[in-house]
């Protein structure tokens, strides 16, 4: 009742703009066409009403309709939550072991970002997701993973009731002959005749219904046991990528040191109680979190620190020497480069030639990095950073013994 408040009570008018996203309109779409052909599949021609294991059918499907959608307005609307606008540690001295984030003018928050797509620091970011056009955070990280546990759980059902009505429709309508497979569609099994026969339209319809729901079931369900295996870590995605670079950072200078993550547990039971809970709400603040003994509150962010102050030192300076448009899958720079285009929303930026590129990591033809505003490379100056092709860049003669090694490499160092 509170989420469905929510969704009424806007603090916000603007926040309905988040519906009009390609993200939501497939998402919804999905939904909307196999819920629907679902029910119309069981009601017509599957499982009638008058039946009691059609009505209990029929009252499971408006259940799974119900509670994925749900879920899925309660991660929307309600939000990751965000880092308060001018916030900073109350210990000043505590500042030193932060990140000063300039858009939103606050020290980052113990495991938060900022995110470029909702323009503020997220509390407990693990990713922007496009299918909600939100992130996913610290108020809303459980009712997403409800929302991916209970999706492919209502699209199998929906995939039975597909099957079952193809199935039990087409059974006497089929004739086999040398090489070839016949279906009578004028032809009909049950009696008496269904009220509306199942036609070509029908089957079309329900053969289109069935791909989405096994679809969406491989896709989404994977996306769960993902969500499910860092929940029980107690991490998030990012967490986990700044975890994997602080032991690529020690192997790379050969430290005699051990990173460990802060904030696991020990136990998964724990972990899984820091994002569900009973009464719906997470546990702590989203600032301030319980820590692992011998661990500091800010183990991480001084880890982030390290990693940045590396990135520095390992980063490799590039000469545009060919224009590029920005487009995401270009066509005049190769077949290679266009069909090993990064898979994510982060921007491609426009090169001219002449310009000179700060590469910070890689693929095998792409590399990711700042465009160079200044002549050197100032913490004070605005960046504009991106994906862009290597065959549009060269290596300065400085840095041309290092080379930012593409990430599936660097664990072969």
């Amino acid at each position: 009742m509170g989420t469905f408040c929510s969704v009424i009570k806007f603090e916000n008018l603007q926040e309905l703009k988040r519906l009009c996203h390609w993200g939501p309109i497939i998402a919804l779409g999905v939904i909307a066409i196999c819920s629907t052909m679902a029910m119309i599949d069981s009601v017509l021609w599957y499982w009638p009403l008058h039946t009691t294991g059609g009505s209990v059918n029929f009252i499971m499907l408006i259940n799974w309709t119900v509670m994925i959608l749900y879920n899925y307005f309660n991660a929307m609307f309600v939000g990751p939550g965000f880092v308060p606008l001018g916030w900073k540690p109350e210990n000043s001295q505590d500042s030193m072991y932060l990140q000063y984030c300039k858009v939103c003018q606050a020290y980052k928050a113990p495991r938060s970002h900022h995110c470029r797509k909702c323009n503020r620091c997220v509390m407990k970011m693990d990713h922007h997701c496009p299918w909600i056009n939100n992130c996913c955070g610290y108020q809303n990280h459980a009712s997403f993973t409800l929302f991916l546990l209970l999706a492919p759980l209502g699209c199998v059902h929906a995939a039975f009731i597909f099957v079952m009505t193809m199935y039990t429709q087409l059974y006497n309508r089929l004739s086999f002959g040398w090489n070839t497979v016949k279906i009578d569609m004028s032809a009909a099994r049950r009696d008496p005749l269904p009220i509306v026969p199942f036609g070509l339209a029908a089957f079309a319809a329900t053969l289109f219904a069935l791909g989405l729901a096994l679809g969406t079931t491989i896709a989404v369900g994977m996306l769960f046991f993902i969500q499910m295996k860092i929940i029980l870590r107690n991490k998030t995605s990012i967490e986990s990528w700044i975890e994997e670079k602080a032991k690529d950072r020690i192997q790379y200078y050969q430290l005699d040191e051990v990173f460990v993550f802060p904030y696991d547990m020990g136990s998964r039971w724990k972990n899984f109680k820091q994002v569900f809970t009973w009464s719906g709400v997470p546990e702590g603040d989203g600032l301030e979190w319980p820590i692992r003994e011998g661990c500091h509150q800010y183990s991480l962010t001084i880890e982030q620190l390290k990693q940045k102050a590396d990135k520095r030192v390992r980063s490799v300076r590039y000469k545009v020497i060919e224009d590029y448009s920005g487009s995401c899958c270009p066509l005049n720079k190769g077949i290679k480069t266009f069909f090993t285009s990064p898979c994510t929303e982060e921007p491609r930026i426009q090169l001219r030639k002449g310009e000179f590129i700060l590469a910070t990591r890689g693929l095998r033809y792409w590399l990711y990095g700042d465009k160079i505003l200044d002549d050197s490379f100032a913490e004070g100056v605005s960046r504009i950073r991106g994906w862009f092709p290597r065959n549009c860049v060269e290596k300065c003669p400085c840095d041309a013994e290092t080379d930012p090694a593409p990430e599936g490499e660097k664990k072969n160092r």
